[in-house]
């Protein structure tokens, strides 16, 4: 009999999705005795409604994710991170791949501390074999990173800040155009939490006497919006 293994994977672009998907059936096919039931999501709001499925249903075994992808229409989720956050939460034993084409270390960083992914893989350093590998150690003997990952294990690079959820939310606000006097309601902080939180973005991206325009471009540079 197969080990069944319940897979989701969320990313926005249909060809990766079906490069996936063939991956998944050549490891099948190649005497693994596995067999991979998957299930798609191109964007937030359908990744965690598969996600609060799996809840009451059959949990996810492994899930691989794009950082990348386009936020929930409430905005809560703002990207595959928060989606692996949620993933962690919700199933204990799962196995996490977050693949990304970002290479800022800052962002990659707050991925590690936030998810702690068993894969983790920057998409310029992987092909097609290099994948398939990713995949098969995931499953049998995680963690499995890909050389950019392991360059900045190995210099230990680390910073002293985790940009959280409501850091997130707020940059992605201001990125929008949203007026000051609306963001207290909508990141949840008084108007005197909201300077606080931006004085303290600032500080994190060494910017201190930068106005909120060069805030929203670091933050972009970084890739956290």
């Amino acid at each position: 009999m197969n080990n069944t293994i319940n897979v989701l994977i969320v990313e926005d672009e249909p060809l990766i999705i079906d490069l996936l998907k063939n991956m998944f059936d050549h490891i099948s096919n190649t005497g693994h005795d596995l067999e991979f039931k998957l299930q798609t999501a191109q964007d937030c709001d359908s990744a965690f409604q598969k996600i609060e499925q799996a809840i009451s249903g059959t949990p996810f075994d492994l899930a691989m994710l794009d950082v990348n992808m386009p936020p929930s229409k409430d905005k809560n989720i703002l990207s595959g991170e928060d989606l692996g956050i949620a993933l962690r939460k919700y199933f204990p034993e799962i196995k996490i791949m977050v693949y990304t084409a970002c290479s800022d270390n800052y962002r990659l960083n707050n991925i590690l501390s936030t998810i702690n992914p068993e894969g983790f893989l920057v998409k310029s350093d992987v092909g097609y074999e290099n994948l398939i590998e990713a995949i098969r150690r995931v499953l049998t003997r995680p963690p499995y990173y890909s050389e950019s990952i392991l360059s900045l294990i190995r210099q230990h690079i680390s910073n002293d800040f985790v940009l959280d959820s409501v850091d997130r939310l707020l940059l992605y606000e201001i990125s929008k155009g949203t007026r000051t006097k609306d963001l207290p309601g909508l990141v949840n902080l008084s108007k005197g939490g909201v300077e606080r939180r931006k004085r303290h973005l600032k500080e994190v991206f060494n910017i201190e006497d930068k106005g909120d325009k060069e805030l929203i471009q670091m933050a972009k540079d970084k890739g956290y919006i």
